[in-house]
């Protein structure tokens, strides 16, 4: 009777305090993905759904008194509305300070940036970063930890753990916070700071690039670019930057301005969805170079003029070229990719005499190399590129390193790009997705490959021969944690290769991505079509997984 009189007189004094304490069930579907948890905004706007999620956080981190952290979106629908519950659910659960975004609007990598600068407890960041937006389109929620980086795998399964038992979560009983005014107040014992995000960014990205001198390229009169803000979080930030700082043309940057639905455009920087910048890019008078970002910064594209960088070859771009800019000049410690990624970064590793490490998909795979000083650069195949400089994947940053390497050497993509074929050889490499599958035909899929990998090996498909054939784990090297199930690898003799996987960055059915590399090291191959390239593989890949009987589709969603 006394530990009950207890409980009831504590909820009462937290409610005196303006703090609730609000009932509620467990969801059976919360368990993160490689970037938090996804899903469809109509699944967010349940009740409990977000409160029950950001609570399992709370908890999990633990003691959060005069800890701080920041908050802020990429601006899709539902971000200002979660934004408002989340700074009220923080003041509720003692933390000392939260810096909000102004106007709720914040890049990943930014956010990244100001946890770092700060040293924060972490950060949650509303996203779902590539995907579409709007009422019917999608959402996210994930915290990135005191290293600005995403939360680890133990991480996000004590968080989905938590979020399976929760029966109750906390909430000020307060008004909204202004978000279109640089700020600072107090919501209960927490200060709610409103904060201008892009200030801190750029002057990180002065630190790491000449900007001098990539602004007297931009201003010399005889070199242009445009860079498609895709109507998301990067818009203030590349208008910050390239028209302000570095004096562009204030045409150079389009879709600035950030929408919650995006303006109808699908926010994913590649070839299907970049139509607007592909058409500039594809004119007879085009600009000297082309480049996008996604939802939350953290993804680019490069483009020269009728010309596009796969992100494997700008990842082994930029790390040949380093040495030209400032932040990088004093050599690079280590590269790493994930293991879908094309080998091309491996070549220039070895050429460098550095390491090259193949890690499982997703960017918190990085953290513990970049965290022990073993890696410099790092990169995915999925159009995201970093360094050491953040924990997150940058898609300005990447642009401005193209920029850097382009003034000084005054070279044009295309040249940049063929001079590195030239020299490495070139990796001929391509996506093909498979979107919105039935999830029990995509793992019926997988496990058919599974089962077939012992068979494989030696035999012929395409005209290739199976060298071998795995399911890749990963062994951290820092701290020696396990990763399976991360992808069915199929390798053929004259460096070839195919890679299955099913993504886990989609809100609805499965996607089924099929990776393919050839090497090729003779230049006078290196002009030929990508896919034509790549025909006995992808004709290989039929064959071994057998696609079109467990899926039923006779052609990829999307090639890339």
């Amino acid at each position: 009777m006394d530990g009950l009189i207890s409980t009831i007189n504590s909820i009462k004094r937290e409610s005196d305090m303006g703090i609730q304490i609000i009932a509620t069930r467990p969801f059976n579907d919360q368990r993160p993905g490689t970037s938090g948890l996804r899903k469809k905004v109509s699944c967010f706007q349940q009740p409990g759904y977000l409160e029950n999620f950001v609570q399992s956080i709370f908890d999990v981190i633990g003691d959060l008194k005069k800890e701080t952290i920041v908050l802020g979106g990429d601006g899709r629908y539902y971000n200002r509305k979660a934004i408002q519950t989340i700074i009220k659910m923080a003041a509720a659960n003692g933390i000392g300070r939260t810096m909000v975004a102004l106007r709720g609007i914040i890049s990943t990598p930014a956010a990244s940036c100001v946890i770092r600068k700060y040293s924060l407890k972490g950060g949650i960041i509303l996203s779902a970063s590539h995907n579409p937006g709007g009422p019917e389109g999608d959402f996210g929620v994930k915290y990135d930890i005191e290293n600005g980086g995403p939360s680890p795998e133990q991480l996000t399964e004590a968080i989905y753990r938590r979020s399976l038992e929760i029966d109750r979560y906390r909430i000020f009983d307060g008004p909204d916070v202004d978000l279109e005014r640089v700020s600072e107040d107090h919501m209960g014992d927490m200060v709610v700071e409103v904060f201008d995000p892009i200030v801190d960014y750029v002057g990180l990205m002065e630190q790491l690039f000449d900007f001098d001198q990539i602004r007297e390229l931009l201003s010399s009169g005889n070199f242009s670019m445009v860079f498609d803000a895709m109507n998301a979080s990067t818009g203030p930030y590349a208008r910050a930057i390239f028209e302000e700082v570095l004096n562009a043309p204030k045409a150079a940057v389009i879709n600035a301005v950030p929408l919650p639905d995006f303006g109808g455009i699908h926010p994913d920087p590649n070839l299907k969805y970049a139509r607007r910048l592909l058409e500039i890019m594809n004119s007879e008078d085009a600009p000297d170079f082309g480049a996008a970002s996604d939802g939350d910064g953290d993804r680019n594209m490069i483009l020269g003029r009728r010309f596009f960088v796969t992100p494997s070859d700008s990842l082994a771009v930029l790390a040949a070229n380093a040495h030209l800019v400032p932040g990088y000049s004093k050599g690079l410690s280590g590269i790493a990719r994930s293991m879908p990624t094309s080998m091309a970064p491996d070549i220039v590793a070895k050429d460098l005499g550095i390491p090259c490490y193949e890690t499982p998909t997703g960017w918190k795979f990085f953290g513990n190399l970049l965290d022990a000083g073993r890696i410099t650069l790092c990169g995915e195949e999925s159009f995201g590129t970093g360094s050491d400089h953040l924990r997150e994947k940058d898609g300005l940053w990447a642009v401005l390193f193209w920029l850097n390497i382009m003034a000084a050497t005054g070279k044009s993509v295309q040249e940049i790009v063929e001079g590195h074929w030239r020299r490495f050889g070139r990796n001929f490499y391509s996506r093909h997705d498979y979107e919105g599958l039935e999830v029990d035909a995509a793992n019926a899929l997988m496990d058919h490959l599974r089962e077939s990998l012992s068979d494989l090996v030696g035999r012929h498909f395409g005209g290739y021969e199976v060298e071998d054939a795995d399911e890749f784990c990963y062994r951290d090297p820092v701290d020696g944690s396990l990763s399976t199930g991360q992808g069915i690898r199929i390798v053929f003799k004259k460096k070839s290769r195919i890679v299955f996987r099913l993504s886990g960055t989609g809100t609805v059915g499965a996607t089924l991505r099929i990776y393919f590399e050839r090497y090729e090291k003779d230049p006078l191959i290196h002009h030929q079509d990508i896919q034509k390239a790549l025909s006995g593989l992808i004709t290989a890949a039929g064959q071994i997984a057998q696609i079109r009987d467990y899926t039923g589709r006779d052609a990829p969603s999307l090639i890339t």
